[in-house]
């Protein structure tokens, strides 16, 4: 029961929904119960991969009107902390390793179904026409602000490995450890407003409350007329960006909710779905 409530608080708060707006989860049940038709899925998705699997979940209703797909966009660290306190998922699509290998930790991941899908490039980008002195990662110290996602959101952590590889950060076992007042201390003092998840840094640097940000190179795909891209930070300062999926142990799931998320797991991790993610700037050359 108690899955079911924080899930049907989690869709009426944060979740969008393709097949309509999700309401409260106990309803959508017993509506697909008396009408046999629908079966629901709830996927968690980072927030970098929103529109991609937007794209994705209506190619595949194509083929599947019987199934819902019921999304939860945020950063991979929140969408983990979910999972572990009992939101119902059903399939989880983290943009990082680390949130991942946690939740296998945790006993929470069906084994034998964890797949890299993606890979993605941490960039520095700023508002059109701004006439930013910013250059890239090594200038960020002129920036009047800076947009930067924490250190427990995946690009958060990738733009602190790149400052540690570029001299700007003191090494540290774990870049994700260093706070937003050591980033900006340690760039002259600059002010940064720190964000939630990486949809947050690309807003707040499109409406130009801030001055430059780090997002992901598939962050730009539709907002090309609106932002210019600084710099492309090499893989060699980040190190790989992998987005990996698996299927998340869901007690609250009866067979055909279990088929159906076995099913979109196959279908995202397809051929036919690589041509998408490639049409949306991701890197599908993975292993």
């Amino acid at each position: 029961m108690k899955k079911r409530i924080l899930a049907a608080v989690l869709a009426a708060v944060m979740v969008f929904s393709l097949a309509g707006c999700a309401g409260n989860k106990n309803e959508s049940k017993d509506s697909k119960k008396e009408s046999g038709k629908k079966t629901e899925i709830q996927v968690f998705i980072a927030a970098s991969l929103n529109t991609v699997m937007t794209e994705l979940a209506k190619e595949y209703q194509k083929d599947h009107p019987d199934v819902k797909i019921t999304y939860n966009a945020d950063s991979s660290g929140t969408l983990l902390t979910q999972i572990e306190e009992g939101y119902e998922c059903d399939l989880f699509f983290s943009a990082a390793q680390k949130q991942m290998d946690q939740l296998e930790e945790d006993g929470l991941v069906v084994d034998g179904t964890r797949k890299n899908v993606v890979n993605n490039q941490v960039i520095v980008v700023t508002r059109k026409g701004s006439k930013t002195k910013v250059k890239g990662l090594e200038t960020l110290k002129d920036a009047k602000s800076i947009a930067l996602a924490g250190g427990s959101v995946p690009v958060g952590k990738y733009t602190r490995a790149a400052l540690i590889s570029i001299g700007k950060l003191k090494k540290v076992e774990d870049p994700a450890t260093i706070t937003t007042e050591e980033v900006s201390k340690a760039l002259g003092g600059v002010e940064i407003s720190e964000q939630d998840n990486v949809s947050k840094v690309l807003s707040a640097v499109v409406e130009g409350s801030c001055e430059v940000g780090t997002t992901y190179y598939s962050d730009t795909y539709g907002y090309e007329k609106n932002l210019d891209i600084l710099e492309k930070v090499s893989y060699d300062l980040t190190g790989d960006v992998i987005y990996p999926i698996a299927e998340v142990k869901n007690d609250e799931a009866d067979k055909a909710q279990k088929a159906a998320a076995e099913d979109f797991l196959k279908f995202v991790t397809s051929d036919q779905s690589k041509k998408v993610f490639d049409s949306y700037y991701f890197d599908t050359n993975v292993k």
